[in-house]
């Protein structure tokens, strides 16, 4: 800690922060340690784990004979497609449950999950089975289902919160436990919000202690995946706490190279708002 201090006084703040950051981008195969990242500039391109996983856009070379009735024509731009992030996709989402198309709550980030059960509903009914949404599919969606309730919207945590550790009881801290997979925002002993995360492989694991926010980066990217970490909260040597487009699409299918992931952006970013910097991270079993 000594040497970090001296560190950030001799390069500045900046040079520091670049330094300590992880590329906690999400976990592929053969991937190799995590390096630093940088601040964002410009708009990321996909970790080769998340291409895989937003691949399944279907190629609009369709002939027109070969499209059913009721398809858009072929080339048409979709309402909602793999890669997408929107509010709609939201209510997409919750539909498709309705239909029971999907288990998992709507996290508004359209991943392989969404597009597979799209490409189910369109085979079911008739439609042009292309993984995304066009104006026929969303129409018949919408008529066979009702609109969703703010509950299916943003249902509550889908994990059960664990019991708080000891160290959590005092104070403003981040409370995060690996054994329930949640982060439990507690002041003074008081749970005030939670929510889902995930951590890093067994190559590559989250560590567990006690720490403290040490800065935070509404915007950031990695350097060497090139992957979106917005509301970054960094605790420990460059890992942080995290929101994870890929934690949203394939949930714990994957893992971070460290940080601790957060699938339901909107969660965070109303707590990346209440976090100060100083305040307490406790990682625990």
């Amino acid at each position: 800690m000594h040497r970090q201090k001296a560190f950030i006084r001799t390069l500045g703040l900046a040079a520091a922060v670049a330094f300590a950051a992880t590329a906690c981008g999400p976990q592929g195969s053969g991937a190799g340690p995590a390096a630093p990242s940088a601040p964002a500039g410009g708009s990321p391109s996909a970790s080769p784990s998340e291409q895989d996983d937003k691949a399944g856009s279907p190629s609009s070379s369709a002939s027109p004979s070969s499209a059913p009735s009721g398809s858009a024509a072929p080339g048409a731009k979709p309402l909602m497609a793999n890669g997408d992030e929107s509010e709609q996709v939201r209510e997409l989402q919750a539909r498709l449950r309705q239909l029971k198309l999907v288990s998992t709550a709507p996290t508004a980030f359209y991943g392989s999950k969404t597009t597979a059960a799209v490409k189910t509903f369109q085979s079911q009914h008739g439609l042009s089975a292309t993984g995304s949404v066009d104006e026929a599919t969303w129409q018949k969606v919408q008529g066979l289902t009702k609109k969703p309730t703010d509950d299916e919207l943003r249902p509550p945590t889908t994990n059960e919160v664990d019991a708080p550790d000891p160290r959590c009881m005092q104070g403003r801290v981040m409370c995060i436990s690996k054994e329930s997979r949640t982060l439990a925002w507690m002041i003074d002993g008081k749970v005030v919000s939670t929510m889902d995360v995930r951590f890093g492989s067994e190559n590559t694991p989250t560590r567990e202690g006690l720490f403290q926010v040490e800065w935070k980066a509404k915007e950031w990217t990695s350097t060497l995946y090139h992957t979106s970490m917005p509301y970054s909260m960094f605790f420990s040597q460059g890992q942080a706490v995290h929101y994870s487009s890929d934690f949203a699409a394939r949930g714990y299918d994957g893992a971070s190279h460290g940080c601790v992931n957060v699938r339901d952006k909107k969660k965070l970013s109303e707590l990346f708002d209440q976090v100060k910097v100083g305040d307490k991270v406790v990682v625990y079993w």
